[in-house]
């Protein structure tokens, strides 16, 4: 028979493990919500090799452009972070070349940020007063045009450049050498002032952050039943 110590301790010790159970029960769940939220990067990772250290690439990829893609001889907007874990300051250059053997790859005539500034350019506006000898006042008319800046990006030692379609001059592919659509990808070359081996990487289009919809595919499907 256990005396009235040894059944307290034994009640005690129960209960002890019923919170410790309870408790890893809720840690697991926290755990796997933690997981499902926290979504994988979609775009190409890669590193430099040299001597000095390496250069980190991370998150490559073109931005979403809905179903119908980027049309041939336009420009797509790219997406990367680059980290310099060397101890000395690195440019890098990104350029674009065709892929041997692979024409479902586009390329770009120039790789670059593009800015778009308002120039004014003179010219002639309907309904402007007219001079003695009867022809319309010249007049100024504001037009935006794009400029292109080569991507060669310094990056300092220890330091880092973060790129993303919503920046003011933005990092873009340009001149497409044909339609970039959803599921494609545009063949880019980076190349490194520390004599690190340039890489060439194939940046895909990034997926949706939500599904398309499928209002055409319902009709799709109403049309096909409706024949049967």
């Amino acid at each position: 028979m256990r005396s009235l110590g040894t059944r307290r301790a034994a009640l005690v010790a129960g209960a002890a493990t019923v919170a410790a159970l309870a408790l890893g029960a809720c840690s697991a769940g926290q755990v796997a919500e933690t997981a499902i939220l926290d979504t994988p990067i979609a775009g190409v990772n890669a590193a430099s090799e040299s001597e000095a250290g390496k250069v980190l690439i991370r998150n490559l990829q073109v931005e979403y452009p809905g179903i119908k893609g980027y049309e041939a001889n336009g420009n797509a907007p790219l997406e990367v972070s680059l980290f310099n874990e060397t101890n000395e300051a690195v440019t890098v250059t990104i350029s674009s070349q065709p892929a041997a053997d692979r024409p479902d790859v586009i390329t770009a005539r120039q790789v670059g940020f593009v800015s778009t500034a308002t120039v004014t350019t003179p010219g002639e506006v309907a309904g402007a007063s007219a001079d003695p000898s009867g022809s319309a006042s010249p007049a100024a008319s504001a037009e935006p045009a794009s400029t292109v800046r080569p991507a060669q990006i310094k990056i300092e030692a220890q330091g880092s450049a973060v790129f993303k379609p919503t920046d003011a001059a933005t990092l873009q592919a340009v001149g497409l050498s044909g339609e970039l659509k959803p599921g494609m990808v545009v063949n880019l070359v980076f190349e490194f002032s520390n004599n690190a081996t340039p890489l060439t990487l194939q940046a895909p289009v990034a997926s949706p952050l939500t599904p398309a919809p499928r209002g055409s595919a319902e009709i799709h499907e109403e049309a096909a039943e409706g024949g049967h």
